[in-house]
């Protein structure tokens, strides 16, 4: 498996994903995520030996260094290579994408979707807000969570262990 830029050919089956995992709140559509990537934010797909899109991630940074803010746009998994690391994997990518730019990284994550907070939780993020019925059409709450910016120190001890 791995991870590269999405390509734009896998669009349509990030919106088919989409569909499946995100039936009650307003699944994104292909123009959505070309919108995305229209905008320059940076999407990844985690893919297989056939070149098959398994999960998809993306991120928007607004500013630069020292000032940069991230945010997790969207992480997805095709249900049936859920619980395999590939969440993971394409959550790693995103995070060492704002280390590199010394950004915060915000996200917005369902109160009730435990798998992904506790993902999120290992990986240094810490709840911040509440956002009351933030999903629609479901009206789901979403837990804001953040994860700091890397210091100085802790991005040249990242280079070190390379």
């Amino acid at each position: 498996m791995r991870v590269a830029r999405l390509r734009r050919s896998d669009l349509s089956r990030c919106a088919e994903l989409e569909q499946v995992l995100f039936p009650g709140d307003d699944p994104w559509s292909r123009a959505a995520f070309a919108a995305e990537l229209d905008m320059g934010h940076y999407y990844i797909g985690a893919y297989d030996a056939g070149e098959n899109l398994l999960g998809y991630a993306g991120l928007a940074v607004v500013g630069r260094p020292p000032d940069a803010d991230a945010e997790v746009h969207t992480i997805g998994v095709d249900p049936e290579h859920q619980r395999k690391g590939i969440g993971r994997m394409l959550l790693k990518a995103l995070l060492t994408r704002a280390d590199q730019l010394r950004a915060a990284v915000f996200l917005e994550v369902r109160t009730d979707n435990d798998a992904a907070i506790e993902l999120y939780r290992r990986h240094g993020f810490e709840i911040v807000g509440l956002r009351r019925r933030y999903y629609q059409p479901s009206g789901a709450d979403a837990h804001t969570m953040r994860r700091a910016a890397p210091t100085a120190a802790a991005l040249s001890t990242v280079e070190e262990s390379r």
